[in-house]
């Protein structure tokens, strides 16, 4: 699986989450001014892919038009709706039914997780639920009606 990043503008905005530290992990992150990460290098990596996994903020902006882009061009797309944020939940639940209402799957970490894993008996199974054991924190989400 690619695992590909991009910041919005990171010369004049700093980087988004500098804790992440996607260097150490070889992720490839690539700068942008556009709202979508469909830039000309990432479309590149992904012309192969029939479906990618969305996450990442903010939710009614740049998520959501790389999950409208992605969509144009024939990609089903997957957004983690407990990974995706905004400043304020009304942006984040608006964000997230505009990209369902236009084709994209909403889902949750755990459920991608797990369907990744594709079964109990994965290897990594016991350390992985070991991790989705742990009480998540509230996402908000609930609260409001998608």
């Amino acid at each position: 699986m690619k695992i590909i990043a991009t910041e919005q503008y990171p010369k004049g905005l700093g980087h988004t989450v500098s804790e992440l530290d996607l260097n150490k992990h070889n992720i490839p992150v690539f700068e942008k001014k556009k709202f979508s990460m469909c830039v000309p290098s990432v479309t590149k990596m992904l012309e192969s892919s029939q479906s990618v996994i969305l996450c990442g903020l903010e939710t009614h902006v740049c998520v959501l038009h790389t999950a409208l882009d992605m969509l144009e061009k024939g990609i089903a797309v997957h957004v983690i709706a407990d990974a995706v944020s905004s400043r304020s939940q009304t942006d984040r639940m608006f964000g997230l039914r505009q990209m369902e209402v236009a084709g994209a799957i909403l889902t949750t970490s755990e459920c991608v997780i797990l369907g990744l894993l594709g079964g109990a008996d994965h290897p990594k199974f016991r350390d992985v639920q070991k991790i989705i054991l742990e009480l998540a924190p509230d996402t908000g989400l609930l609260q409001y009606s998608l």
